[in-house]
């Protein structure tokens, strides 16, 4: 039987006193508490609150989130609406993390202003309690996801009970962070009205996309009000087990073992389960989320620490699906793995989940948002030619404002207590105080983490007390790049990790992950703690075919990739690297902010024409941390570096196709290259490598043309269709037809065979001779698709 504390605290609020029983064993310190100073998390929280915050806040008013809710309320007319109906929760993530920033700092103007965001939402709420904009606006041409009346299409994409879920956690941190319960107050009047609408014999439906579970789970912990907690287990219970794995509606919760459906919802309803189940003690709950736990690890991480590795429903793929080009790994999905892991700590203590938690922030989570602070990805590839650049918005904006509260939350998983028991997490400079049992004390760390492996721990009680202190020693500081088997380092051995109190060698006991320190602390004590900050490579399962013949560079917690403004031709898809070439770092304040640099001898791959044979040439190869790519505009880029040429991706040869200059009626002209890049496909739906699509066009013609670099006579088209089938948009055309340049006018082939038109092989017609300059390929799309092109050789 799992242990879970039993704590007996006592809420006083709107003049009912309840009593709260059950919790996580482990409590986190809070934010409030912990004073980051550091030269790499506080300059960037610094920027997300001076930048992000308030471009995000300028972006929702511009596209209309603000007006949705002044429209709701008539304050203004018209039933105009922004995109999507779960676009109120912009508005509650940015207020969310402009109260976490405000702690950190205080920002009259910004209080002011969410002050005033709070009185439009409260004006737009109905009388019962309802906030919803798109229903309350009563538009002349409702949104086609919200059904005609209150939850109907709930467990579908109405998304009121997810709207709800972000105003929950919004109002929570506003009310903890400043103590005004004006969103806190609307949040408990939305909450009430859904434990009047929803139970057993009421509306039975369980939430389309899962959040409010972890709302109603801080309402609880706020307000002391069962019914919450009620109602977030009834959410729970209700699910599934004949709705679809997309959104986790495919069996029961308790009867679900495997990460399946969205990433997001996956993780937000995981999370949710360890709320409940810490309070409640149900067995069940923790027994399910333990398996998907060890099924994650094991079989669907991205050694960024992201999940989600397939765009066709934004979901977990199958077990070792981890492509990289095409790699989803959704910075929301980021952001709910860290909450999940977070709780899975609190449950059981082990340095494990911490350990995932830590990889997810400096990786997978933080390239999410720019070094400026205003550019923004959505999925989080490992691999692109180009294809891939940070964007100033988007009209699902929920990665966005996510960040945006997120990022000043830091500081609350740095720490975390178990009665006299202080566990030290993350490493990063801070002044913080805590308050256990034995005594109260000032805490501070520092270190110039994650780039160095030193940090220093002075640990300053108000007076001589005992108690124990737990340093988690990181799984990279061993033989570890990450909990599971689906990764391991080259290197087997390390060195030791040194831990030092009051100047003397200190030899201590690892409890789960964490080097334990207990003894009876006084003012002035001072731990040191030196972590290896070795760079090594890691090997993926060979299981995961996508990097077979590859490896990654990481140090300390730190993923690195190559990009193509720091290597020679700005080309880094051809490089090969011997596994074991040995990697020098150096520092560089002036580069990206500040970072590491991994420089490493390696060589460039090109093709030859009429030859299998690769032209090697030596070059020096640079590589800089994963999460500070894509901060120079759009590149190469590759985290997994090959080490065989069955790996490599070579220049191509010289050709006919290569040579020329691409063009075609597509609007992202990026893609144009993709056609001539010499790469085989694996079939038709091979997302791999770059490819070019007309998406979302469809039912027209369109063309795709080749402009030689001088005249040559040819006779032979061969082009490989891109689709994608049966999830995404693109099928292979209706027909198509070559055309060759002649005196300024398009003239047709005369075909000696048929126009083939077939998925997965390279379609070839062969024609009579011309001598031209340019040739096209005009094609028909399907009436309800658009198409797509892998490559096109022409000899």
């Amino acid at each position: 039987m799992r242990l879970i504390k039993l704590t007996i605290l006592f809420f006083l609020f709107s003049g009912t006193i309840y009593a709260q029983k059950k919790d996580y064993p482990i409590q986190p310190v809070a934010f409030t508490h912990v004073h980051v100073n550091d030269q790499f998390w506080a300059p960037k929280m610094e920027v997300n609150a001076k930048v992000t915050i308030p471009y995000t806040l300028q972006q929702c008013r511009m596209d209309g989130r603000i007006d949705n809710f002044l429209r709701a309320s008539k304050t203004i007319p018209g039933d105009k609406l922004s995109a999507f109906p779960f676009d109120d929760t912009d508005i509650y993530k940015v207020i969310e993390g402009a109260s976490y920033a405000m702690q950190m700092k205080a920002d009259p103007a910004m209080d002011k202003y969410v002050d005033t965001l709070i009185s439009i939402i409260g004006a737009a709420q109905e009388k019962d309690g309802y906030l919803y904009t798109f229903r309350t606006v009563h538009a002349a041409k409702p949104h086609e996801w919200i059904g005609t009346k209150r939850w109907e299409k709930e467990e579908e994409l109405s998304h009121e009970l997810y709207n709800s879920g972000h105003l929950f956690e919004s109002a929570a941190a506003h009310y903890e962070a400043t103590g005004k319960k004006t969103l806190l107050n609307i949040a408990i009047k939305n909450a009430d009205l859904l434990v009047k609408d929803f139970g057993y014999g009421k509306v039975e439906e369980y939430p389309g996309h899962q959040v409010v579970e972890i709302g109603l789970v801080k309402l609880y912990r706020i307000t002391g009000n069962q019914k919450y907690l009620d109602l977030a287990k009834f959410f729970l219970d209700v699910r599934g087990p004949k709705g679809e794995a997309y959104n986790q509606a495919q069996a029961k919760v308790i009867n679900q073992h495997e990460a399946v459906g969205h990433a997001v919802r996956a993780t937000y309803m995981y999370t949710g389960m360890a709320d409940v189940a810490a309070i409640t003690g149900d067995e069940k709950y923790l027994a399910a989320i333990d398996d998907i736990w060890e099924d994650v690890v094991n079989k669907k991480l991205y050694i960024t620490g992201g999940i989600g590795a397939t765009g066709a429903g934004e979901a977990f793929g199958e077990a070792y699906q981890l492509p990289n080009m095409s790699a989803y790994a959704e910075t929301c999905a980021a952001i709910a793995n860290i909450y999940w892991n977070s709780r899975m700590f609190q449950l059981h203590g082990d340095s494990k989940y911490i350990d995932v938690l830590e990889r997810t922030l400096y990786n997978g989570l933080l390239s999410g948002v720019s070094l400026s602070g205003n550019r923004f990805f959505y999925p989080n590839p490992l691999a692109s030619m180009h294809q891939h650049q940070r964007s100033a918005w988007f009209a699902c904006a929920c990665c966005i404002s996510n960040m945006t509260r997120f990022l000043p939350s830091v500081p609350g998983y740095v720490y975390a207590q178990d009665a006299n028991n202080l566990y030290v997490n993350l490493f990063m400079s801070n002044s913080s105080d805590i308050q256990l049992p034995a005594a109260k004390l000032k805490i501070t760390q520092t270190t110039e983490y994650p780039w160095e492996g030193k940090i220093d721990i002075k640990v300053e009680p108000e007076k001589a007390a005992a108690f124990a202190v737990h340093i988690r020693i990181p799984g990279w500081a061993g033989d570890t790049p990450v909990p599971g088997t689906l990764y391991t380092f080259k290197e087997k051995e390390s060195a030791p990790v040194t831990i030092s109190l009051n100047g003397s060698p200190l030899k201590y006991t690892v409890v789960k992950g964490y080097a334990v320190i207990e003894r009876k602390w006084k003012k002035g004590d001072q731990l040191s703690v030196v972590l290896p900050m070795e760079t090594k490579k890691v090997f993926a399962n060979e299981k995961v075919k996508d990097d077979k013949g590859r490896f990654a560079f990481q140090r300390g917690p730190v993923v690195y990739c190559l990009e193509g403004p720091d290597n020679r031709d700005s080309t880094v898809q051809n490089i090969m690297i011997d596994k074991n070439a040995v990697a020098s770092m150096n520092f560089n304040p002036e580069m990206l902010n500040g970072i590491e640099v991994l420089k490493v001898k390696g060589v460039s791959t090109n093709r030859q024409v009429n030859s299998e044979e690769l032209i090697k040439t030596e070059q020096e190869v640079t590589a800089i941390p994963y999460y500070s790519w894509a901060n120079r505009g759009p590149s190469e880029m590759t985290v997994w570096v090959p080490y065989e040429e069955s790996a490599a991706r070579p220049k191509p040869a010289p050709t006919i196709a290569s040579k020329s200059k691409v063009s075609g009626s597509l609007s992202n002209k990026q893609l144009l290259s993709s056609v001539k890049d010499q790469y085989d496909p694996v079939d038709s739906k091979d997302t791999n490598y770059p490819y070019l699509h007309w998406w979302p066009k469809k039912d027209s013609k369109e063309y795709l043309q080749y402009d030689f670099d001088q005249e040559y006579e040819v006779s032979v088209s061969k082009v490989y269709w891109f689709d994608d089938a049966p999830w995404g948009g693109c099928r292979i055309p209706d027909n198509y037809k070559v055309l060759y340049l002649q005196n300024g006018k398009w003239i047709p082939v005369a075909n000696t065979s048929s126009y083939a038109v077939e998925k997965d092989k390279f379609n070839t017609v062969s024609f009579k001779p011309i001598k031209t300059k340019a040739l096209r390929l005009e094609l028909q799309l399907p009436k309800d698709n658009a198409s797509g092109v892998h490559e096109w050789i022409v000899n």
